[in-house]
């Protein structure tokens, strides 16, 4: 019997569309507008991590959480066992994955475990380092007056980090996919509903014709 990542890489009907940017310029709010509208499946990378850590049964678990809590990149191995796990799952074929790739390591990753999933496009979230701060810290005070559970790192040391992470492990990422001319630039400074028009100019030409 063929293992998990030989079926995986004879498929080729998987489509991903990368939804880059930084803690808090949107990428949640936007993949949930674009499910909504497109039916595609939102794949959060963070989240799967978060999940997985949360797992008493999973054998990375703790080496997840003391990753995130410093605010560093969780190896690339392990990010694409939960993906791959997750679409396989699913049962569709057009996937946003958010949060990912976040380093050239993942992107060397990407590339040779999934070479033949079609990345047709880079949708590529931008805002200001203050908007993103001032909008983390602002969901982390709702959801504990909510009596929710906050994120161990919503705070401003592990935000600053998180900042510090994105434009020199990240910003490479989207340099390099602007050069194959697939990154889509969209400003997440204004209102969701401004911001997800601009979206759609990029979802309507993904659509079936």
């Amino acid at each position: 019997m063929l293992g998990v990542l030989e079926c995986f890489k004879r498929r080729s009907k998987f489509r991903v569309v990368f939804v880059l940017g930084g803690p808090g310029s949107g990428k949640g709010t936007m993949c949930a507008r674009i499910v909504d509208r497109y039916g595609w499946v939102h794949l959060s990378a963070g989240d799967l991590l978060r999940a997985e850590r949360k797992d008493p049964k999973s054998k990375d678990g703790e080496l997840i959480n003391e990753y995130i809590r410093e605010g560093m990149i969780v190896p690339v191995e392990i990010t694409l066992g939960l993906l791959k796990r997750a679409m396989e799952a699913s049962g569709s074929t057009d996937f946003l994955v958010d949060g990912f790739p976040r380093n050239l390591d993942n992107l060397e990753g990407w590339e040779t475990n999934m070479s033949d999933v079609a990345v047709p496009a880079v949708l590529y979230l931008e805002t200001t380092e203050a908007v993103m701060q001032d909008r983390i810290l602002k969901r982390a005070n709702e959801t504990k007056l909510a009596g929710g559970a906050t994120r161990s790192d919503d705070n401003v040391d592990s935000i600053k980090k998180r900042f510090r992470t994105y434009i020199n492990d990240t910003m490479p990422i989207i340099d390099k996919y602007k050069t194959d001319g697939i990154v889509h630039v969209v400003d997440s400074t204004p209102n969701p509903d401004i911001v997800f028009a601009t979206v759609c100019n990029l979802f309507d030409t993904l659509q079936p014709s």
